[in-house]
């Protein structure tokens, strides 16, 4: 089933996470917006955490590197990654076709949820986007 980008929470720096409750603790699946994946252009490498690595909420957790510039991937929510998508740095260039499906780079079990009250929703975040152009 295809994940609906409205549904989404989104940072400021372009990441989205999709939130879901796992029992005892959220899960946050995390990717990159298709504003942010048009606005890098032509990507060519994609360095990602690992598993159980703690993040947390606006700080790096890997980068993304397109022929413009190298631009820090930040972590939405404070957490420990569970998963990562190891096959996404072999197959950046469908991230363009598919940013919210295949295109998810770690999940990430949240520590504290009073990260997910910096996120904005859908339609903030496609009002800052229009504000940048």
């Amino acid at each position: 089933m295809a994940r609906d980008k409205s549904t989404l929470l989104y940072a400021e720096t372009h990441e989205w996470a999709d939130v879901v409750d796992d029992g005892d603790s959220k899960i946050a699946t995390v990717g990159i917006s298709a504003f942010a994946i048009q606005q890098l252009n032509d990507l060519v490498y994609m360095d990602l955490p690992d598993v159980g690595k703690k993040v947390t909420a606006g700080e790096e957790f890997g980068e993304v590197e397109s022929v413009k510039a190298v631009s820090p991937l930040y972590s939405p929510v404070t957490g420990e990654v569970i998963e990562v998508h190891s096959d996404l740095p072999d197959q950046l260039e469908q991230l363009n076709a598919d940013p919210y499906d295949f295109g998810w780079i770690v999940k990430i079990r949240i520590e504290d949820e009073a990260s997910l009250g910096a996120l904005m929703d859908h339609a903030a975040y496609e009002k800052q986007c229009a504000e940048a152009g």
